[in-house]
């Protein structure tokens, strides 16, 4: 299947000018320390760092449940992970990035929750096995090719990872099992929404926020969807 954007030339020339902007600085710089709701996480340069806007990790914590067996779909540097982790005993997260394998694990010791998580090397639910309470998806949301490894974490050409993602999640969840993800208009919101409605998932927002960037207004959202 090949993508078609929902959107204007123009509207795709700016969302390619912010994700080169973001993309291009990040080719040689150091390893970085970010502090993400009062933990710390070392992130290599061949790993993507979380964003600041912590959207999707505030929701985290208020949704995820003790009793919760977690999926973080795509961990990066183990943020989200992290953040499940201080709230339920059994975490699993996965990233097809191997650099973010390792930087996952050395931030679950890092921020003291190492025997709460299990983290391997997946392209999506290839190398997973069960089912699961809570499956956390943080989505590369723009549909370029991706020039690198790291570049997988916010390109997704054609939007294979998020197609397949939607397309699979349900026989990964337990009965009652539901999704925490985020999206944003930065992306192609409307795609986005089609998916979901293809997949006949029930969507209920549960933060929003905004940022003004370019002269207009953007609009992130987090959300619970079930099947």
């Amino acid at each position: 299947m090949v993508y078609k954007p929902m959107m204007s030339q123009k509207e795709i020339r700016i969302r390619k000018k912010w994700h080169d902007a973001g993309y291009l600085p990040m080719a040689d710089r150091p390893d970085v320390t970010v502090t993400c709701l009062g933990r710390k996480f070392v992130v290599p340069k061949e790993v993507h760092p979380p964003a600041l806007m912590t959207l999707l990790q505030k929701t985290i914590l208020k949704e995820v449940k003790e009793a919760d067996h977690v999926l973080d779909m795509g961990t990066g540097s183990g943020v989200n992970a992290v953040l499940a982790a201080s709230k339920a005993s059994r975490v699993t997260a996965v990233d097809v990035n191997p650099n973010a394998v390792k930087c996952a694990k050395n931030n679950a010791k890092l921020n003291h929750v190492s025997s709460r998580i299990k983290v391997f090397h997946s392209d999506l639910f290839r190398n997973v096995k069960g089912k699961f309470d809570l499956i956390i998806f943080d989505p590369p949301f723009r549909w370029f090719k991706p020039r690198d490894i790291r570049e997988r974490a916010t390109a997704d050409e054609n939007f294979r990872t998020m197609r397949t993602f939607f397309k699979n999640v349900r026989k990964y969840l337990n009965k009652d099992g539901r999704i925490l993800t985020c999206y944003g208009t930065n992306g192609d919101m409307r795609y986005f929404q089609y998916l979901l409605d293809k997949n006949n998932f029930e969507v209920k927002t549960l933060n929003e926020k905004s940022l003004i960037r370019y002269g207009r207004k953007w609009m992130f959202y987090s959300y619970q969807l079930t099947p």
